[in-house]
């Protein structure tokens, strides 16, 4: 896995600031909440905005990287990421950044989905090995975002837009020097590139339906942990009479529970997957992450138990990550940049809901409530993943060689 082109390299490592993205504004959403006299609903709407946009505009990337060529869509969603990220640094209130972090999604949402099809498309040693290079990048900014955030927000809650933007334009750089264009341009094996509503219409496969129906159930848990636990985290702190626990110490957290994270997902989850069924991995995995959005419901008022199970929860979401993305890659005969655009999009669509209703619900219903809907949810998720595992059988079996694999990637670049 290790053994790759520079390009290869240059696109992860931008995968890992992108992803940082994600996790950066945790440990400063209590901060923004009182320089900025917002509510924390109001605040998670952070997160929202930049997942809805995402998800949305990521059903339609496929059919933009196969116009402009992948590198072109590298290129503008970096281009647009750093742009909107130093805006949501300058701005002066909350209305002002939830707007920026929607322009941030739209540049995201062309970056990510177009960076997994292009590493697997160049990565040497097959689909699998990139696909785990892909999740240690995700899980590296998911680990980094947080521990940034936090040290950068204890300075100024600005900072850590700031400080994005800085290293986007790095990872804009180094695209622009090492991944070129193809001399000529790529057919793929479906002999045309994909429509406008390619990846809308890729759900009416059964296989990839039913795995996209998982993630959004999934994805709610996931958020409901990521965007809603440092509310109960700084309510908890004060509880046990701490004195400060403000970003540097939210960032800590979240930098153990991203570090977790990214073990599992290089480590444990290949090792997992060739010894057991992938929808068997899922279902254990799953399970356990309800589990610990129950437990994480009990432990709102123990500063110690909600960092202990958060923590705990980064090495369960390591091995779904991985192996939900193999499954997505590995169920259909569909081109994998489609594949690609229309699981990353429900993903994060499932993902904008959760911090959207934790606030409201958390109001009206009590601390513990977002996150017993969170597991409510993954259940779903599991659910779902029974009724639909015979449509699965062939994940983990290749179904296409080494041409195919390459050329049904979507790097048709014109450009």
């Amino acid at each position: 896995m290790w053994r790759q082109p520079t390009a290869v390299w240059a696109i992860a490592f931008a995968c890992a600031i992108s992803f940082m993205g994600i996790g950066l504004v945790d440990p400063i959403l209590p901060a923004i909440s009182q320089e900025l006299g917002a509510s924390p609903s109001q605040t998670m709407l952070l997160f929202t905005s930049y997942l809805f946009v995402t998800g949305i505009a990521m059903l339609f990337t496929s059919w933009v990287s196969g116009r402009i060529g992948v590198r072109w869509a590298l290129i503008i969603g970096l281009v647009l990421v750093v742009i909107f990220a130093a805006l949501a640094g300058t701005a002066g209130s909350v209305d002002a950044i939830i707007g920026f972090r929607a322009g941030w999604g739209l540049g995201n949402a062309l970056f990510i989905s177009t960076a997994l099809a292009a590493i697997v498309g160049a990565a040497s040693g097959g689909s699998r090995q990139a696909i785990m290079l892909y999740e240690a990048a995700l899980g590296v900014g998911m680990a980094v975002g947080p521990l940034v955030g936090g040290a950068l927000g204890s300075l100024s809650w600005r900072g850590p837009f700031f400080g994005t933007a800085t290293l986007m334009a790095i990872a804009l750089l180094a695209i622009l020097v090492f991944l070129k264009s193809p001399k000529q341009p790529a057919t793929q094996a479906v002999g045309e590139r994909p429509e406008p509503l390619s990846s809308l219409r890729a759900l009416r496969n059964p296989a990839l339906r039913s795995l996209a129906l998982v993630a959004v159930f999934y994805n709610f848990g996931f958020f409901v942990l990521l965007a809603y636990s440092p509310y109960p985290m700084e309510g908890a702190a004060k509880l046990a009479g701490a004195d400060s626990f403000g970003a540097h110490e939210l960032g800590l957290v979240f930098f153990g529970w991203g570090l977790a994270l990214a073990c599992t997902s290089v480590m444990l989850a290949p090792a997992l997957t060739r010894r057991f069924r992938h929808t068997t991995v899922l279902f254990v995995m799953l399970a356990g992450l309800a589990a610990c959005l129950v437990l994480l419901g009990v432990f709102t008022a123990s500063i110690a138990g909600l960092i202990a199970v958060v923590v705990v929860s980064g090495l369960l979401l390591g091995v779904i990550n991985t192996t939900l993305t193999e499954a997505v890659m590995e169920a259909t005969d569909l081109p994998r940049n489609v594949a690609s655009s229309t699981y990353s999009g429900v993903r994060f669509i499932g993902g904008a809901i959760a911090p959207a209703v934790a606030g409201p619900i958390a109001v009206n219903f009590g601390a513990a409530a977002p996150y017993w809907l969170g597991a409510a949810a993954v259940l779903g998720a599991i659910l779902v993943l029974f009724f639909a595992r015979k449509r699965l059988g062939q994940i983990g079996t290749s179904h296409e060689n080494a041409v195919t694999q390459a050329a049904v990637i979507g790097v048709g670049d014109a450009a």
